[in-house]
């Protein structure tokens, strides 16, 4: 458990001084609350759907949330060719501890950045539909952020170079948040549509904040919850297993 606390307790450190990091990682979201929900707002509630604001930002809290979870791993890869992760390997400790610090960690940056989000976006004229859900939305930013930062542990397992980790992160990061449902209803969509969306676990993640926040569900909330549970679970082992095959 010590080895857990405190790589947990350095990702939160390197996060945390991190601070062009932090604002950086602020533009993307920002970026689409305003220029989308304040654009297409007028043609959002023209097709009677209300304010799009309100149906936007829990998608952009979790754009947020994944954008930092699965670029974590890029960490793992800069500890790799400094040296540090080859001095955490050859100590006398479980990898799948090692493992784990690294997941908590890369976790726990990403909700910050979630809640930093939802404040933005509370700004800007998002308002929660019940102040009782505000813990149930953590949940789901808290297991959003699980299970990207283990995706993205696992993928840089296999990595040993920025460039490689960067083009399959450009590949696979970008359709997971556009395919998501988090600009658009999912209802209506044509079937190839809903099946993509039904196969990309961050729609269930989208779905959940968005039932917390907003009171609004397409698949419900039962569902959206087992679904990120058990595909967590599943990265967590398969990275557990690909972080024990890294050389030193």
């Amino acid at each position: 458990m010590s080895t857990i606390y405190i790589l947990w307790l350095r990702q939160i450190k390197r996060y945390l001084r991190s601070r062009s990091r932090i604002i950086g990682s602020l533009g993307q979201p920002v970026l689409f609350l305003v220029a989308l929900g304040f654009g297409f707002g007028p043609i959002f509630q023209k097709a009677g759907k209300g304010n799009y604001i309100e149906f936007l930002a829990p998608g952009i809290i979790a754009m947020s949330i994944l954008f930092t979870a699965i670029f974590s791993g890029v960490e793992m890869i800069w500890d790799r060719q400094f040296g540090f992760l080859k001095e955490t390997l050859v100590a006398p400790v479980s990898r799948l501890n090692i493992m784990i610090g690294r997941v908590f960690g890369g976790a726990t940056a990403s909700v910050f950045q979630g809640i930093i989000v939802l404040v933005i976006s509370m700004i800007a004229g998002f308002r929660v539909h019940s102040i009782g859900l505000i813990l149930l939305s953590l949940v789901f930013m808290i297991l959003i952020s699980l299970l990207f930062t283990a995706l993205g542990t696992a993928i840089a397992s296999m990595l040993e170079d920025f460039q490689g980790f960067q083009l399959i992160m450009s590949f696979l990061v970008m359709p997971l948040f556009f395919l998501s449902g988090a600009l658009f209803p999912l209802q209506g969509l044509p079937e190839a549509m809903k099946i993509v969306a039904a196969v990309d676990p961050l729609s269930y993640g989208v779905d959940g904040l968005r039932f917390a926040l907003t009171g609004a569900s397409h698949f419900g909330i039962g569902i959206d919850f087992a679904v990120l549970i058990i595909i967590t679970f599943l990265l967590l082992i398969v990275g557990s297993f690909l972080f024990s095959r890294i050389e030193v």
